[in-house]
């Protein structure tokens, strides 16, 4: 849990002082106004609905969707300082329920004396329902100003009576341009960053800095605290660099809002024949860390739906390419993968075989079960011969052509039925001239001779 508190002598000036010199570079360099804020363009423009409710200090309680680095936690701050509220954050990762009850007396006792109090709630998403349903009755008489901060999509992580109070407001990644701004600020300012100590960086290498934050304001900061620190004379040169950018990594959640927006990408870049795209989706993913068992999987499972008997050779494909994985591991197998998304990517498509599948399932939830036709059941005991189990069945290699056609397959209760629909493209092509001739002439057969002939 955390408060904001004035200084209340000229020792705790002197002690704030020594302690900020201390904090990180990060930390020193939060806005401490709208203006200083890089970023969020959409969301704080000026006459914006929110910037003019922030400004007038007539604040709503909202929750701020958006990646690590946007500038939620500021955003919180700026909404206490503007309101002239008490400012108390706890996070969901470190706090219990019994420290949430101890803010909200709190808030409850300010709130008796005339003072608001903006809650932050940091990864909120990772408080269960009850813990969540906690701030519901403060939020409705106005206890608390309720800020909770996600990087997960609200509307699968938190509650519908939560979400129903609050606002959600969209963050977005800050672009390399405003990390940059971010970062020239950092060097020129001498009160709160590191101006005053001589350091010399090219724009170049600024660049890449911003770059390497990877939408991530706070890490971008950190990462040229950090070239600060082993710069050589004060010059943070490509060498120095090299160090502080050798380990870096993109940002990915292996669980959360991110992980499912890629494989969907890859899946979607793979249904719509490209095998550029699918391509960078699935580095993206692995770069990130992502299983690449997993990924196998759900390549396996586009050539099963998306492909289908378009190209019968891509599933066979598929189980090859996660087999060679299983046993050659990364990076080796990494290039099985890449092959097998451009080929499923390149290759004909169709999703007849799903779709057929599907329609099937459907008779069979919606119809029962109905009786398996007589001439169909097998008969291995005289008397289920004496019952008529297998009368009238003809062994289709003895009709003409090999196809006994006057003979239904379907139970009688149901009729025919046509599910299996081939496309025009790939092998699906010659199914479909075949099996066109075969339910014509199946057609033919079980409706008898023309009475007019």
């Amino acid at each position: 849990m955390s408060r904001s508190r004035p200084p209340t002598s000229d020792g705790d000036d002197l002690l704030s002082v020594d302690r900020s010199a201390l904090r990180p570079l990060a930390e020193r360099m939060r806005p401490r106004t709208l203006d200083e804020m890089v970023g969020q363009r959409r969301l704080l423009a000026p006459g914006s609905a929110l910037r003019q409710s922030i400004e007038s200090g007539r604040v709503h309680s909202m929750i701020l969707w958006g990646p690590p680095g946007c500038g939620k936690t500021t955003l919180a701050l700026l909404l206490a300082h503007y309101a002239d509220a008490e400012f108390r954050a706890v996070s969901a990762v470190l706090s219990g329920l019994p420290e949430v009850r101890k803010v909200l007396a709190e808030a409850g006792q300010l709130f008796a004396a005339g003072r608001r109090t903006v809650l932050f709630v940091d990864e909120v998403h990772r408080f269960n329902k009850t813990q969540q349903d906690a701030f519901l009755p403060h939020i409705e008489r106005g206890t608390i100003l309720f800020v909770g901060a996600t990087t997960e999509n609200p509307s699968f992580e938190l509650n519908s009576a939560l979400l129903s109070r609050c606002r959600v407001h969209v963050m977005e990644a800050v672009s390399e341009e405003d990390i940059a701004a971010a970062l020239r600020s950092a060097l020129d300012d001498g009160e709160r960053g590191l101006g005053g100590r001589g350091l010399r960086i090219d724009g170049g290498s600024l660049a890449l800095i911003a770059r390497a934050a990877d939408g991530d304001v706070r890490r971008g900061l950190t990462l040229l605290e950090i070239a600060a620190e082993l710069a050589d004379d004060g010059s943070i040169t490509p060498a120095t660099l090299e160090q502080v950018l050798a380990d870096r990594t993109r940002r990915f959640d292996k669980g959360g809002e991110q992980f499912y927006d890629q494989i969907s990408a890859l899946h979607k870049s793979v249904r719509s024949s490209h095998p550029d795209a699918a391509l960078y989706w699935l580095a993206r993913m692995l770069d990130g860390g992502c299983d690449p068992g997993y990924l196998a999987r759900r390549l396996t499972r586009m050539a099963i739906e998306d492909i289908g008997l378009a190209d019968p050779r891509a599933l066979q494909m598929s189980i090859d390419a996660w087999d060679a994985y299983e046993r050659l591991g990364s990076p080796e197998g990494d290039l099985a993968l890449g092959q097998l998304a451009i080929y499923l990517a390149s290759t004909a498509k169709s999703n007849a075989a799903y779709a057929a599948f599907n329609a099937a399932r459907r008779d069979v939830r919606e119809h029962g079960t109905l009786e398996v036709p007589m001439h169909l059941r097998n008969a291995p005991t005289r008397l289920m011969k004496q019952l008529g189990y297998g009368k009238g069945y003809q062994y289709d290699h003895d009709a003409a052509g090999g196809v006994a056609l006057d003979q239904t397959a379907f139970p009688d209760a149901l009729g025919e039925r046509i599910y299996y629909e081939p496309v025009e493209r790939g092998m699906e092509l010659k199914l479909k001239e075949k099996l066109d001739q075969l339910r014509r002439a199946r057609r033919e057969a079980q409706a008898g001779p023309d009475p007019d002939t």
